[in-house]
């Protein structure tokens, strides 16, 4: 069990956390999209808002990722996914980079509320290493309490932003997009490289100071 996360990060080194084990428990869940969890791992999670890639792009990529599965049965070997991220999260993230849709979250006071959500049950639920609110998507990097589901976890996070938010903007209906997407962290190597991910992600954008809020926990201010 994860114990006082916070005063734990600043003794953690990579070695100490639960990376991914293929030869332990996998528990499977699937929305649209499939999702690998285990107890007490690291994960790297993007969600986005619902507007943020445009139904052309979209529906492409569905077919594109319908058709690559279909040759590429789980569990996928190293290359496999390898490949699967290169062509699809990848383009994803290119695609939300570009900032299509109404990027409400360039505005901070919307970015507020989700760092808020992002923060409020850290320690109780998750342990928090790093995480980035832009202008059409979140990417976080936590280590998950073993009380707590993946998805648990998701809608707890997009429920608590999504009321506020459309409350400030005086708007109703749908915020987030209903599914995310989600990485077992490896190994060290692979957590330094969604630390550097999320650390740069907003100059890949090419956006100011003022469009993104970061946050980089002791641990992850490790990170070269």
């Amino acid at each position: 069990m994860i114990k006082t996360v916070e005063k734990r990060l600043s003794l953690m080194n990579p070695s100490e956390l639960r990376f991914f084990n293929p030869y332990a428990e996998i528990r499977h869940t699937e929305n649209r999209l499939p999702h690998w969890q285990q107890t007490g791992a690291v994960y790297f999670v993007t969600f986005r808002l619902g507007d943020s890639v445009p139904k052309s792009l979209l529906d492409h990529w569905q077919a594109e990722r319908t058709a690559w599965l279909k040759h590429h049965p789980e569990p996928w070997s190293a290359e496999a996914e390898c490949d699967y991220h290169e062509r699809f999260s990848g383009a994803m993230e290119r695609w939300l980079d570009a900032g299509h849709g109404s990027c409400v979250l360039r505005r901070p006071e919307c970015r507020s509320i989700v760092a808020e959500a992002l923060g409020f049950f850290d320690v109780q639920r998750y342990a928090q290493l790093a995480w980035v609110v832009m202008p059409n998507h979140v990417h976080a990097l936590f280590v998950l309490h073993e009380d707590w589901t993946l998805e648990q976890l998701l809608h707890s996070w997009k429920r608590h932003s999504a009321l506020a938010i459309n409350r400030l903007l005086g708007q109703t209906g749908s915020l987030w997009q209903r599914d995310y997407f989600d990485r077992l962290v490896r190994d060290e190597r692979h957590l330094a490289n969604c630390v550097r991910y999320i650390r740069s992600n907003p100059a890949k954008a090419k956006l100011s100071s003022d469009a993104f809020t970061l946050y980089e926990s002791e641990l992850a201010r490790t990170v070269a």
